[in-house]
């Protein structure tokens, strides 16, 4: 067992078992031996690797997107300038680096980081310099807001839910008789129909947060960019782990493994709605970098000298790499032009 899992069984003798959400926050943010706390996993070395760590490419497109939608709504200066869960800082320093073409806003930027992980935030501040890190939405600055939340709403801690006979019962993490960790079920609940062995997952914090960003955006004008791997109104069981590049049992290693699920982007789009942003259509990661340029761009950097430009290109946007599993949605101030590469969600919101 890990010291973590130690805890957590110790844990569950005492209280009885524990939520699935409950327990993966346990184990990103514990304060000694959370995930996040004791680590950088981003990259080879790591357990994962982010489309920022890939290429260039991927900020450099978001940063033109924003500066784009940035101009449309008349250069507002200031202006803040957030990530929502920024790693290694790799993202928001493209991004930077990108915008710098773009006259006055480099100059109009206020940069905000919201990061929980201490050891992240020093990560982040030795390549970005000093930037506001902050806790959470909430305590973003007033006025115009331009945010990117990527590979953000997949670490959320979900809840899981099985229709049994009598009903649905929620998904926990419990002890086996050799005092090991293992999923178990809930006394079942009554709840809507479905087939016997459904799966559905909820992530309680996931709206609440699109909800805070998208109002800020309506009131104060912005626009955000939420990129993530996961469906529009998707089921089934998505809780996974990953360590060293490799997916294993998420109750295996607590603390020293990643922990994530695929996200529902239908109840984000619909809370961004509910708080008066404009929402996009959900779109691909590969369809969106190919509107914004991203081919033409690695043709310019492989004709430079680029070896690895044409390899980065097609991990970002084909089918089989991140192109299809990613997906990206946005919200924009009601009155603004459509950011580049999105379309308006249609009036009924169940058609991605």
């Amino acid at each position: 067992m890990t010291p973590l899992a130690r805890l957590i069984a110790s844990r569950i003798r005492l209280s009885g078992p524990m939520r699935l959400d409950e327990y993966m926050d346990i184990c990103l943010l514990h304060p000694e031996h959370g995930y996040y706390a004791t680590r950088d996993p981003f990259g080879a070395a790591g357990d994962f690797t982010t489309a920022p760590e890939i290429s260039q490419m991927f900020g450099e497109m978001i940063g033109l997107a924003l500066a784009q939608a940035w101009m449309d709504q008349g250069a507002p200066s200031p202006f803040t300038l957030a990530e929502i869960g920024p790693g290694r800082g790799t993202l928001m320093a493209d991004i930077l680096r990108t915008i710098r073409i773009v006259p006055g806003m480099s100059e109009a930027a206020r940069v905000v980081l919201i990061e929980a992980s201490a050891h992240l935030r020093r990560v982040q501040q030795d390549r970005l310099g000093p930037v506001t890190h902050l806790d959470h939405v909430a305590q973003l600055p007033k006025g115009p807001l331009f945010l990117v939340a990527n590979e953000f709403f997949d670490a959320l801690p979900i809840r899981q839910f099985q229709r049994m006979d009598q009903g649905w019962a929620e998904r926990i993490v419990a002890l086996d008789p050799d005092g090991m960790l293992t999923l178990g079920l809930a006394a079942p609940e009554p709840g809507p129909d479905a087939p016997v062995g459904t799966i559905r997952e909820a992530c309680p914090a996931a709206g609440p947060i699109a909800s805070e960003i998208a109002r800020r955006i309506s009131e104060e004008g912005g626009c955000a960019i939420l990129i993530d791997y996961g469906n529009w109104d998707g089921n089934g069981d998505s809780f996974q782990a990953l360590r060293l590049h490799k997916p294993e049992n998420p109750l295996e290693n607590p603390g020293e493994a990643d922990l994530t699920a695929h996200v529902d982007f239908l109840p984000i789009a619909l809370a961004g709605r509910a708080a008066g942003s404009r929402v996009s259509r959900m779109v691909t990661q590969g369809e969106w970098l190919s509107r914004l340029g991203i081919a033409a761009r690695a043709e310019r950097l492989a004709a430079a000298g680029d070896s690895g430009a044409k390899a980065a290109l097609h991990r970002l946007t084909a089918p089989g790499e991140m192109g299809q599993l990613f997906k990206v949605l946005a919200f924009w101030a009601p009155n603004a032009a459509d950011p580049p590469g999105f379309e308006p969600l249609e009036p009924d919101a169940n058609d991605a």
